[in-house]
């Protein structure tokens, strides 16, 4: 079964204990397509600049990552830059130069429109919901957003959750947008929401998924070192997308939870270098060795 993501592409500073990198290849598309590649043919829908590096547009292709939807415009590329405290859990944003991001505004092409998984990433609400009109009949929409999203178009947000069966935000977004300071409550007011599947990321500490029929409580698999947490969201949202569109039981509970943890193991691979350099040469079978680790570590 097909996916379909839209998002960024971008060039990222990023500055941590370990080191600096300059305009690495990133974005949330970026992220979410070389995290779900691994279970099921993948879409992105984004824009660059002129400027965009064209090795770049090589490390999608031999991922076998459909680009026909990213665009080159006038301009140049989406730039962000940011520093990571010693724990990797506090982020300074140095810089966000949206270039011809400012003006995307997403078309999607016939194969586009009949993608039955959609993954919409960080982007303005009002464009979410403009994929949302063009896409045909989708068996499963994922949205993710943020907090600069919550305050500034809250309207907007809402009237979009209205129209998506997942939602995916961290603690601090899920409690600015529902006003619960405990994260059970906060999910299950989402769920008021609209969407019938709410998942709080906690970092270090996991993930919780609640519906109205189930609660999971996951864990995060141990790394000893966090080189660079940019991506790990949209890393966790590519694996967990992924491996429900390859399942085809999207409201299985025991599907969700495994693709709760498959997101959980690319989004560790991720963490342990700078940019896409670990998640983009990671095997099928080191994600399967690593969520088979994760099975034996919550036995009991």
């Amino acid at each position: 079964m097909s996916m379909l993501v839209v998002g960024s592409v971008a060039l990222d500073t990023v500055k941590t204990i370990h080191g600096e990198r300059e305009e690495d290849l990133g974005g949330s598309a970026s992220y979410f397509s070389v995290a779900a590649r691994h279970f099921r043919p993948v879409s992105m829908v984004a824009v660059v600049g002129e400027d965009f590096p064209p090795e770049h547009l090589g490390f999608f292709r031999e991922r076998d990552i459909d680009t026909s939807g990213l665009v080159a415009a006038s301009g140049k590329t989406f730039r962000w830059g940011g520093v990571y405290g010693a724990d990797g859990n506090t982020r300074e944003t140095l810089f966000t130069h949206l270039n011809v991001f400012a003006d995307f505004s997403p078309q999607l092409t016939a194969a586009h429109r009949d993608c039955d998984h959609v993954f919409l990433a960080n982007i303005h609400p009002d464009l979410q919901r403009s994929v949302l009109d063009q896409v045909k009949r989708p068996r499963l929409v994922v949205l993710d957003t943020m907090n600069y999203w919550i305050e500034g178009t809250r309207d907007s947000l809402l009237a979009t959750l209205g129209r998506v069966d997942t939602v995916l935000l961290n603690e601090e977004e899920a409690r600015m947008l529902t006003g619960e300071t405990n994260l059970i409550r906060a999910a299950r007011a989402v769920l008021d929401l609209g969407p019938s599947l709410a998942v709080i990321k906690k970092g270090e500490h996991g993930s919780l998924v609640v519906s109205n029929r189930f609660l999971f409580s996951a864990p995060s698999f141990p790394v000893e070192s966090v080189w660079d947490p940019t991506g790990a969201g949209d890393t966790f949202a590519g694996g967990f997308v992924g491996y429900l569109a390859a399942s085809g039981e999207e409201g299985s509970e025991s599907e969700i939870r495994k693709a709760t943890i498959y997101g959980t193991v690319l989004a560790s691979f991720t963490v342990e270098s700078f940019g896409l350099e670990r998640l983009g040469r990671v095997s099928r079978e080191e994600i399967e060795e690593r969520y088979g680790e994760i099975e034996r570590l919550t036995r009991f």
